[in-house]
């Protein structure tokens, strides 16, 4: 029997829209708040808003009473649904006809209201008997939506269990195995498959260019037959924005895939581009059901939800009032709508990390307990990681692909990962950032926060700390009963454990305990010695050399107890691999993946990170220089404030074990990008591209081939070098971004190099903007992360966004949306100990290589269509000519004063 319920009346008070100083306030009709009358509104919570958090940093102040925040109604009745999160996201995906603008924004938000308590209505007796539980906690917990949701969706009834409601894994559909996939094979392609494969893609209403299909050909090469080990097929591909690259390598890898099995990982840097490889090979696989078989998005354990993890947050805090309940509330609703528990896509209401820190709900210490754990049937990761297995193409990251490949037989997420035969063919898109992703893959530092997070793992929780973590022995619950090798082994490694920085570290420097805290304070006091500035805003380093003796003594002791406990954990592998063949004939496959499990991750620990560690701190006692290695001192600091110490280690050139344990295992890979290398025309530039994609350490040279652009970027562009701004001075600086904001009308990306300075920026050109109609959205500034920054820039055809130089590679905005770029000045790198170690390595011309490649990439961002028209800022007179390389050789560049740039700008856009 249906319940046909009327939806509620909503209440009658103003939707509130931040804009400029203050906010527009909407009921019947809308109008102009200033700053004061705004804020008194907002602590009341009489308003409709969207994105508490947001609208709270925006009018600078905090919420009294919770308001009506529209954006927890939609995530509440719409789980998994994605939503541009303000306003106008809110007003889109409801389909709700406004004008443009903060004005109809703020209309549509009480429209929105109402219609999503409409839907409430309407929804299924199956759906709201689901919903049901959770309105006492939400109603306990103060959320202003809660007696109207009650109201739509009807009491709950009977007595209710205790987690009843947020206990969403209940329904959850449980995994299976299947058997492991037969070995690829090594059939070529043929250029006749790839070519028809390449028209199926394109369609027959799509356009054909005869560059993408000579893209198509030189990719193939990447899946030619290998014809010896160690020698795989690369080919170096660099495509100009607008060739098709993306189709290009789908065309000869979904061949090679279905040809020849699974093995096929297609990796990229960013988000933003996995998420459009989704969406073309949905042109390869039309029925959703065969795509979700066929091609699996693979990402580290970090980007799901622990289901374990956030029954335990719900046990704490779910039943207490607050915005905490109402998150984990919210995210109960999307785990039982969302497809792979994936907190990192598109569905997942991300706005709740202003609530609750997604760290809480996820698994990033290594502290799964695998088939001992009540969710094990059930878990997103362990679902995802069997899709993968068997799926004919994988979409991942550079971050995995390295961290999986480069030990294969430890995998750093500890989960029976798919086997290194399996993964024989890579296509590395955005492989202009294999460099930046070796040299985080590669890294390692004795720091604070690794410390204690390894002693956390080990130990567990200690003391009166409230954590969630699981120590080494909880872990190993059941395995090692009654074997009396692996119980010495764990009390010794637990003991040893004891030597680490713990919980609190950072409090103690001044009066450290053990030798791991004594080590940081040493490290500490080292850096603030010898850094310039002892008050300075950023992180602080230091070399390693000269070094005082109390720093020499506390490394020399600290390298000691590090191997006290490497020698135990390695020994209790060593025990449960035993166990692994004394009991092979009774272990169930549960069992069996369990030990394998615990076995990796003791290993990883005593064979790799152990020993990394201790050949850094015995440097540090005998004065040994590496050639290889670059290592220093740093005070990690956020917004002047101190985070992490410790002492750390980089390759100088990572791609070298990019190239010994990723590229030199494969069968082939395809390394491509629009900005591989350094810029057009000479065979140097190759060279430079070589170096830095690890082709250049491999056993056979790469092919490479290079597709142009087809943009007439002397007709769609503009580039200016601002002769007359004054950087230094912030009021002149921030004139500048304002008057070239105007001019274009928004759709400008200001890139900065210095948090602060935009900071600075932003606080004197958001109300001039907003007089114009001109939303402003800034990283460092909103509460907001990258890519719901990015989500609202795209969506707003004229708003401006404020970043830092880093920002360049997340923002994919086609059209008008993005029509002008600003650097406030040249992105040179930052003259660090690292830098210094490399620039010594690769050449003086090193410093102008990577501004090149910076400014390569950003302008490249700014044309993405055969209609699109863009203008590129550089606010240095000073800019170095030989930096020019970096554009399109018919890309017209003026240098000139700001007035005749801003002209210049106005009539062109």
């Amino acid at each position: 029997m249906l319940d046909d319920r009327i939806a509620p009346a909503i209440p009658d008070v103003p939707a509130l829209v931040p804009a400029g100083d203050g906010a527009i306030l909407c009921t019947d009709a809308c109008r102009q708040a200033g700053g004061e009358e705004a804020r008194r509104i907002f602590r009341t919570g009489e308003a409709y808003v969207a994105h508490t958090a947001f609208v709270a940093g925006r009018l600078k102040t905090a919420p009294g009473q919770l308001p009506y925040d529209v954006l927890e109604l939609f995530a509440f009745v719409r789980p998994a649904v994605p939503c541009v999160p303000n306003a106008s996201g809110i007003v889109r995906a409801l389909g709700i006809a406004v004008e443009p603008g903060s004005e109809g924004a703020a209309q549509g938000l009480r429209q929105a209201a109402a219609q999503l308590l409409a839907e409430l209505c309407e929804k299924s007796d199956a759906e709201k008997a689901a919903i049901r539980p959770l309105m006492p906690a939400l109603t306990r917990a103060g959320w202003r939506w809660a007696s109207l949701v009650s109201a739509a969706v009807g009491p709950p009834a009977g007595q209710l269990a205790p987690l009843a409601g947020f206990d969403a894994w209940n329904a959850l559909r449980a995994w299976e195995d299947e058997p492991q996939p037969d070995k690829p094979s090594s059939h070529p392609v043929s250029p006749e498959e790839v070519a028809r494969r390449l028209h199926a893609l394109v369609g027959s209403g799509g356009e054909e260019r005869p560059e993408q299909s000579a893209y198509a050909e030189a990719a193939s090469y990447a899946f030619s037959p290998r014809e010896r080990a160690g020698a795989p097929r690369i080919a170096l591909v660099e495509a100009g924005t607008g060739i098709g690259k993306t189709l290009g390598y789908l065309a000869p890898a979904s061949v090679w895939a279905e040809k020849n099995g699974p093995g096929l990982w297609i990796s990229t840097y960013t988000r933003n581009l996995q998420r459009q490889i989704v969406q073309e090979i949905a042109r390869l696989y039309p029925d959703p059901v065969e795509r979700a078989e066929k091609a699996v998005v693979r990402k580290g354990r970090e980007n799901y939800l622990c289901l374990l993890n956030f029954e335990e947050a719900v046990k704490r805090t779910a039943l207490a009032p607050g915005l905490r309940t109402v998150a984990l509330a919210l995210i109960a609703r999307w785990i039982a709508a969302t497809d792979d528990g994936d907190i990192s896509g598109a569905g997942f209401p991300a706005f709740l990390a202003a609530h609750l820190p997604l760290r809480e709900v996820t698994d990033r210490r290594g502290e799964c307990i695998y088939a001992t754990c009540p969710h094990y049937r059930v878990c997103f990761i362990e679902r995802i990681v069997r899709k993968a297995r068997n799926a004919p193409i994988v979409i991942a990251n550079h971050a995995l692909v390295i961290a999986q490949a480069a030990q294969d037989w430890l995998s750093v997420d500890e989960t029976t990962d798919t086997p290194a035969e399996r993964r024989v063919r890579y296509v590395l898109d955005e492989g202009h950032h294999l460099f930046d992703a070796a040299d985080s893959g590669f890294a390692a530092a004795v720091s604070g926060l690794e410390m204690s997070d390894l002693r956390r793992w080990l130990r567990g929780p200690e003391g009166r700390a409230r954590s969630r973590s699981r120590g080494l022995e909880e872990r190993l619950k059941g395995l090692v009963e009654g074997d009396e090798r692996c119980r010495e082994a764990l009390d010794e490694a637990v003991s040893a454990a004891g030597a680490l920085a713990g919980e609190g570290w950072m409090s103690r420097l001044s009066a450290p305990r053990g030798p791991g805290e004594v080590f940081l304070a040493a490290a500490y006091g080292h850096v603030r010695a010898r850094s310039e500035d002892h008050e300075v805003f950023y992180s602080l380093e230091a070399e390693t050399h000269p070094l005082g003796e109390d720093t020499i003594d506390a490394a020399k002791h600290l390298g000691m107890a590090l191997k006290r406990l490497a020698v135990p954990l390695l020994r209790l592998a060593k025990s449960l691999r035993t166990q692994l063949a004394d009991k092979a004939a009774e272990l169930e496959p549960y069992q069996r993946a369990r030990i394998e499990a615990a076995a990796r991750g003791l290993e990883r620990r005593g064979r790799i990170i152990l020993p990394a560690w201790m050949s850094m701190l015995e440097s540090l006692v005998t004065g040994e220089v590496h050639d290889e290695f670059v290592d220093w001192f740093e005070i990690v600091r956020e917004d002047g404030r101190d985070l992490d110490v410790g002492l750390e280690r980089r390759w100088i050139d990572p791609t070298i074990p990019l190239a010994n344990e990723v590229l030199g295992h494969v069968h082939g890979a395809l390394v491509t990008s629009a900005t591989l290398r350094d810029s057009g025309g000479n065979e140097s530039d190759w060279e430079s591209a070589e170096v830095r994609t690890g082709a250049l350490h491999l056993a056979e040279p790469p092919k490479r081939a290079s597709f142009g652009s087809p943009f007439a970027y002397g007709e769609q562009s503009r580039i200016f070098i601002v002769r007359d701004v004054n950087r230094r001075d912030v009021e002149a600086l921030a004139a500048a971004y304002r008057e070239l904001f105007l001019a274009s009308g928004g759709g400008a990306l200001g890139l900065f190099t210095a948090v602060r300075t935009l900071r600075a920026v932003e606080n004197k050109i958001v109300a001039p903007l907003a007089e114009a109609g001109i939303p402003l959205y800034a990283q460092h500034v909103d509460r907001l992360d990258t890519g719901a920054l990015v989500d609202l820039f795209r969506s707003e055809e004229n708003s401006c966004l404020l970043g830092t130089d880093a920002l360049r590679d997340g923002v994919d905005v086609p059209g008008r949306s993005l029509r002008l770029v600003v650097f406030d000045k040249v992105p040179w790198p930052k003259p660090t100990i690292l830098h210094k170690a490399r620039r010594a390595r690769f050449g003086k011309d090193y410093d102008h290589l990577l501004a090149r490649l910076r400014l390569k990439q950003a302008f490249g961002r700014l044309i993405r269509g055969a209609g699109d028209k863009g203008c590129f800022v550089i606010l240095e007179s000073a800019t170095p000519s030989k930096l020019l390389q970096a554009f399109p050789p018919e890309a017209p560049v003026r240098r000139c004063g700001l007035a005749e740039a801003v002209q210049e700008i106005q009539l062109f856009s």
